[in-house]
């Protein structure tokens, strides 16, 4: 599949409430960035990146993890990496990150697994932000829905989500 082929189109004015929200803050934050629609959705770091023809590397995966009961933690990981969960609740000082059910995703971020946005959220959402995305130019971000997707610079995107940065692999 090309690029040329992949892309769909800038966002519609009549888009999906998430991709609204998340293209909201990018402007709020004086972000000149757009959201893309892909044809289909892609739900995982290959399938993006074979759909924007880029490195795996340059896609931001928004992965969400569980805190004890209830408190929600997205971590903003290279889509080259598998996150260490025992490194960075070390990092964090907790006894263990918990992979989070769709159901608590929804819950804390109001979109689902496969399209979760660095931003866009109900209220704000604790972000650490992978270090090895630094050496992109251009990271690819899930705009609210798995078919939706935004560019950004790895200084914006630490910027607009006030993301603390770790190393996670």
């Amino acid at each position: 599949m090309s690029e040329a082929n992949t892309i769909q189109r800038e966002t519609p004015h009549n888009q999906h409430p998430n991709v609204t929200a998340v293209q909201q803050r990018l402007d709020e934050a004086g972000i000149d960035s757009r959201i893309v629609l892909l044809d289909e959705g892609v739900h995982t770091a290959a399938a993006a990146a074979q759909a924007l023809g880029v490195q795996v590397g340059q896609i931001a995966n928004s992965l969400i993890f569980q805190i004890g009961d209830d408190e929600p933690l997205l971590i903003l990981t290279s889509g080259a990496h598998r996150v260490d969960t025992a490194k960075v609740a070390a990092e964090l000082g907790v006894p263990k990150l918990k992979r989070a059910t769709p159901e608590f995703v929804r819950e804390h971020t109001g979109q689902v697994i496969g399209g979760v946005a660095p931003v866009g959220h109900p209220k704000p959402v604790r972000t650490l932000l992978d270090r090895d995305l630094a050496q992109y130019d251009v990271i690819w971000a899930a705009g609210g829905i798995p078919q939706a997707v935004f560019p950004i610079g790895y200084a914006q995107l630490r910027a607009i989500t006030g993301a603390t940065e770790v190393d996670v692999a």
